[in-house]
């Protein structure tokens, strides 16, 4: 099972575990991803940092703007409180600047809403969304949704006012398998009680991967003095020093990848 763009294996959620079938489907043509921080304000910097980490990440791996949902509250580069206006760190060696003039955030502020969330995975947009607000996969693409922030048993916070359920999340993946909107869909949650999230997919062609276990929290890695708050969870953390220096032409599988954050 080749791990490309995170993407391209055939995967399933059986009894609970999970299932791997060792060859790529022969309907795969693009890919998709869908990135949302959850929160916003100053010490939640760690979680627009993950966000924006990936989305470097699935970048630099192949999937363009296009085919990217920025959904981030963006109230960090810009701060009063940020001694480095307009820039977003992951590390505290600052050597990597987050938030440079060619990210495109698509959805900002306080247009990232629960319900803005689930249209995007629903498809239930005003008529007035333009297209490059949408998610225009289809039945050929593979698809990551990656989802950090604040969350607890069975749900995740949305800038401290709203929730999304497990089982909203569970019924949007439904509907979408309806839709022919994917071929395959790696769900990735970096948040506490992450896999209660995912407790309510029954879809086919799914992998979730969560942070931390039902009843558990999840961590940050550490924390840069110099800006005064943690610039990155763990398990994100990890994930990215998987993907450290792999290419598109990757022969990894998503075996190696859970271990490797395990």
């Amino acid at each position: 099972m080749r791990l490309v763009c995170m993407l391209v294996a055939f995967i399933a959620v059986a009894a609970g575990w999970l299932r791997f079938v060792a060859a790529e489907s022969p309907g795969h043509s693009n890919n998709w991803a869908v990135l949302v921080d959850t929160s916003r304000y100053w010490f939640n910097y760690r979680h627009i940092a993950n966000t924006l980490s990936i989305y470097t990440t699935v970048k630099r791996l192949g999937i363009p703007d296009s085919n990217i949902l920025l959904m981030l509250a963006d109230d960090i580069a810009c701060s009063p409180r940020n001694p480095h206006p307009t820039f977003v760190f992951n590390n505290a060696d600052q050597q990597t600047n987050l938030y440079d003039d060619i990210v495109e955030v698509d959805y900002r502020g306080y247009e990232v809403t629960a319900g803005s969330f689930l249209d995007v995975l629903h498809g239930t947009h005003n008529p007035a969304v333009p297209k490059s607000k949408r998610l225009l996969s289809n039945n050929q693409s593979n698809l990551l949704v990656y989802i950090t922030g604040h969350g607890g048993d069975g749900f995740m916070k949305f800038q401290d006012k709203e929730e999304v359920t497990s089982d909203e999340i569970g019924k949007a993946f439904a509907l979408m398998h309806g839709q022919n909107k994917y071929n395959e869909l790696l769900f990735i949650a970096d948040t506490c009680q992450a896999a209660s999230l995912y407790g309510s997919i029954r879809s086919p062609n799914i992998i979730s991967m969560a942070s931390s276990k039902i009843g558990e929290d999840s961590l940050s890695h550490h924390v840069d003095y110099n800006v005064g708050v943690s610039v990155i969870d763990r398990f994100t953390y990890y994930m990215l020093d998987f993907f450290q220096g792999m290419g598109p032409g990757s022969t990894a599988t998503m075996q190696n990848l859970i271990d490797h954050v395990r």
